[in-house]
């Protein structure tokens, strides 16, 4: 069975979690405390070299790390990525962006905001992540103002992965309403089979104040 090194706050890990819900694929979990250390055992940077969730081991004992590679190989032969190298190469543009762009604003401002990390920050710091994740969201809001999807027609890992953190951008004090075709796709996304509600909080760890 397939198993998945999980933190339940990462949003990198949720993504993976959403696609083995669509997919209905069985899994077990095993927890990395990361803000306690555990992400820097040398068993664990076997799996995952950078130390971060999540990863997963395969059935023969293959190990994958990053989020992104892993939602592109578990899609494989189904409808979430395309067959057709175009249309794989659109959903490959958009995983790229995600982590170019969505990751270093919007989900690190998320995470700053959210355990209390701005006022250790200098202000014009915060006030670029902010500006660069109003960016984000208006290059979003552009491209789905013409497309369902980010990729064109289907539903497909893209989405899972930009949707991840982008529906929470109002947890980084963002104004999310204000992008209302980034806000009806993300209702799109939550209307499709299999779709996984459920998301975690930094709250529910005690050390996640701390600096990795």
């Amino acid at each position: 069975m397939l198993t998945l090194y999980d933190y339940l706050p990462s949003q990198n890990a949720y993504k993976v979690r959403l696609l083995l819900n669509h997919l209905d694929r069985p899994y077990r979990t095993e927890m990395i405390s990361i803000f306690e250390g555990e992400g820097r055992q040398e068993w664990y940077l076997a799996i995952s070299p950078t130390g971060t969730v999540p990863a997963i081991k395969l059935e023969h004992g293959q190990t994958l790390a990053e989020s992104n590679a892993i939602l592109t190989f578990l899609a494989e032969g189904t409808q979430y990525i395309p067959d057709d190298p175009f249309g794989r190469a659109k959903v490959l543009q958009w995983l790229f962006f995600e982590a170019d762009y969505v990751q270093a604003t919007i989900a690190t401002l998320r995470y700053w905001v959210l355990t209390n990390k701005c006022e250790k920050r200098p202000p014009e710091l915060v006030k670029s992540k902010k500006d660069a994740s109003l960016r984000t969201l208006a290059i979003l809001d552009r491209q789905l103002a013409t497309e369902p999807f980010l990729a064109g027609e289907r539903y497909t890992v893209a989405d899972m992965s930009i949707y991840a953190y982008v529906h929470l951008a109002a947890d980084a004090e963002l104004p999310l309403l204000s992008y209302s075709n980034v806000s009806n796709w993300i209702a799109r996304v939550q209307s499709q089979d299999g779709f996984l509600r459920k998301t975690y909080p930094y709250s529910i760890d005690p050390n996640a104040t701390g600096e990795l």
